[in-house]
């Protein structure tokens, strides 16, 4: 699609839209909110939603736990298929590493919680507030 002689790419497009065209967060008024929490980071710099993205800047995107580093390699305004959106960046070996390092350390620690199978019942949950009561 974006090698298509007779596409038409933007020279520029604001922070927000290509966050949002690229998949990152699913409305535009979340990458706006991203945006302004300092969640993304343009080119070692802060961010603000009408900012220009060009091709070749370096974001640092943070999503809760999930922190990525990735190249702008193509310019949209429009959100496609998440195959079209994946080609618009790519991120860097580093992060990449390292957000799996991340996720295997999260389902590691995870792994000794022991969750109850069921929801308690009627009589469960009064015994629960009964011990919160107490303590």
């Amino acid at each position: 699609m974006f090698n298509d002689p007779g596409f038409n790419q933007p020279k520029e497009v604001r922070a927000d839209i290509w966050l949002w065209a690229a998949r990152f967060f699913k409305t535009r008024s979340l990458a706006k909110q991203a945006i302004d929490g300092g969640k993304i980071d343009v080119n070692g710099g802060g961010c603000k939603p009408a900012k220009a993205l060009h091709m070749g800047d370096l974001l640092k995107i943070t999503r809760g736990e999930e922190r990525l580093e990735v190249e702008v390699l193509a310019l949209a305004e429009q959100r496609g298929p998440a195959s079209v959106a994946q080609t618009l960046y790519r991120e860097s070996e580093a992060s990449v590493a390292a957000r799996l390092a991340r996720q295997e350390q999260r389902r590691l620690m995870g792994g000794g919680v022991l969750r109850p199978v069921l929801k308690p019942d009627k009589h469960g949950r009064r015994e629960l507030r009964r011990l919160k009561d107490q303590g």
